[in-house]
């Protein structure tokens, strides 16, 4: 299988991380949005990231691919058996790419891609907004949420993958998550990141 996109990507990092979990062999071709590769562009017609080719079969979404992953190699399993903990670590892969990647994205955006990647200057006030009125309701929506080790069950999942997978970036901006204020979500964050499978996908080569 090769997986197509930058390792900076939040929603390339669930694919690695999914596929480190599994302990699948994968080849990485680490490429931004739209590149001019071909065999890229044959993955991903509409130029989008991630995108992967297994032996021929082509997909780009990473909800998708997903999916695709979990019926391909079901163990370990990454989508909870019971239905509500299922209904839950859905709602949880839709949260983390809508609702809190646009808002999380902001810090890394403005300090990191911009001035190192784009040659345009970092718009701070952007930041604060997304630090101080955009991000604190999110927070405490998902501080309200964590009641154990994991949002989905008692096990790792998809829900744990995709809230997770953008707090790297954020970390790279020189963000963090306010202990004093979200105790459980600092600490669950710290925790998810800590783990193998998320080393090895922040590893991954940028491009």
């Amino acid at each position: 299988m090769i997986v197509y996109g930058t390792g900076y990507s939040p929603y390339v990092r669930k694919i690695l991380v999914a596929l480190a979990e599994k302990g699948a062999s994968y080849e990485h071709v680490p490429c931004m949005f739209h590149a001019p590769d071909a065999a890229f562009q044959a993955a991903s017609p509409l130029g989008k990231i991630p995108a992967i080719d297994d032996d021929g079969f082509k997909l780009a979404d990473s909800s998708a691919i997903l999916w695709y992953l979990e019926r391909k190699h079901p163990e370990p399993a990454l989508m909870p058996a019971d239905a509500k903990a299922l209904g839950r670590a859905i709602w949880f892969d839709k949260f983390g790419d809508t609702e809190l990647f646009s808002p999380l994205i902001v810090a890394f955006r403005e300090r990191v891609m911009k001035p190192t990647m784009m040659g345009k200057p970092c718009d701070e006030a952007l930041v604060v907004k997304s630090l101080d009125t955009d991000l604190p309701p999110l927070f405490d929506h998902l501080e309200g949420e964590i009641a154990g080790e994991y949002l989905a069950g008692d096990a790792f999942s998809i829900a744990d993958i995709s809230i997770a997978a953008g707090f790297y970036n954020f970390h790279l901006a020189e963000a963090k998550v306010d202990a004093a204020r979200w105790p459980k979500l600092a600490a669950y964050v710290d925790r998810i990141l800590a783990r193998p499978s998320f080393v090895t996908a922040m590893a991954a080569r940028k491009g």
